[in-house]
């Protein structure tokens, strides 16, 4: 059975905060969005990983946790009426006479003029630690992102790592926890300053446990931890008591099929320009952490710089005959009718 071409202005890969934020900036500009996504709910790594972890760096929110930015960009989006595709994965995109052609791992197709990739790094999974059985402990009392803080609450948790995340959740899980331990194999850390400043300053206070070594062993029966064994930096060994263990190795990210499209890529990354964001392909569009250019910065605030750019320079695409006139949000009486402002 035939299935009917959907047919936009655009395609958005990707529905994590710079996608999301992407449909906001073409929908200033009258353009039409579907968007694509191999996860089942939009927000991304943000919301897949991290929904409870905190954010600083959006201008004007002091802080805001990843589901909770995801939630408001989908608000802020919703009088432009985007349509969502989740569960999916483009798998072939093709050239037309004018513009592209893709189809999705569900059979889906589409035609459009302009094709955004806001894909983040790709496909992720976090990366597993070579420990004998921990699949069976793992979603029962091995971790590898923390959904809600609340489901620590009041238990000896063991936090296994020494880059941001690691951190990060050391500092934020510590009010929680009945008991926090931080894990790691030296004593130099790959995360930011202050937060290591302030784990010291609880591990000098008390309120945490840092040692050094390395998990070798888990202990406990029917996938629930009651310990594990850690090898020191001398070689000797001890026993580290924990009900939860959370291992942060950092994140195994695979392009899948984007690889194949053409690109030129570096390093599993998309070179673009800094004045359109457009890829070696007229009308594809690169955005987020998905590209690179020279002083590129893995930031979602950097994204949003990036789809506000890529929106001007593909409404030039989808209306050529068109002038586009820019306006400020603030001073034009019909953007903000169309955003529902009285």
């Amino acid at each position: 059975m035939s299935v009917d071409v959907i047919k936009t202005d655009v395609v958005i890969i990707g529905a994590g905060p710079v996608g999301l934020f992407a449909v906001f900036e073409l929908g200033l500009l009258d353009v039409k969005c579907h968007v694509i996504d191999i996860l089942d709910r939009p927000g991304g790594q943000c919301a897949e990983l991290y929904p409870e972890k905190p954010i600083y760096d959006i201008p004007a929110i002091p802080v805001v946790t990843g589901q909770q930015l995801t939630d408001q960009l989908m608000e802020q989006i919703e009088p432009f009426g985007p349509e969502f595709h989740f569960s999916e994965r483009v798998d072939v995109i093709e050239k037309t006479g004018d513009g592209f052609r893709l189809v999705t791992d569900a059979g889906t197709p589409f035609e459009c003029k302009v094709i955004v990739i806001a894909a983040g790094g790709g496909s992720f999974t976090p990366k597993r630690p070579p420990l004998p059985g921990i699949e069976a402990y793992e979603d029962t009392s091995v971790f590898y992102s923390v959904r809600k803080m609340d489901a620590f609450r009041n238990k000896d948790v063991l936090i296994v790592g020494g880059g941001d995340s690691a951190l990060d959740w050391t500092l934020n899980l510590q009010p929680v926890a009945k008991s926090l331990t931080l894990l790691h194999r030296r004593s130099d850390f790959r995360a930011a300053p202050a937060s290591v400043q302030k784990m010291m300053e609880l591990v000098d206070g008390g309120d945490i446990s840092f040692k050094l070594g390395q998990v070798t062993t888990l202990h406990g029966d029917n996938g629930q931890l009651t310990g594990v064994t850690v090898k020191s930096p001398d070689g000797s060994t001890f026993e580290q008591e924990t009900e939860v263990m959370l291992p942060f190795f950092g994140l195994t990210m695979k392009l899948g099929p984007v690889a194949n499209w053409g690109l030129n890529l570096e390093e599993n990354l998309i070179p673009v320009d800094t004045e359109k964001f457009e890829t070696s392909e007229q009308g594809i569009f690169a955005i987020g952490d998905i590209n690179t250019y020279p002083g590129k910065l893995k930031l979602i605030l950097s994204g949003f710089h990036e789809g506000a750019l890529m929106a001007q320079a593909a409404h030039r695409i989808i209306f050529p005959d068109k002038k586009l006139i820019f306006q400020y949000t603030t001073s034009s009486s019909s953007l903000q009718k169309k955003l529902g402002v009285k």
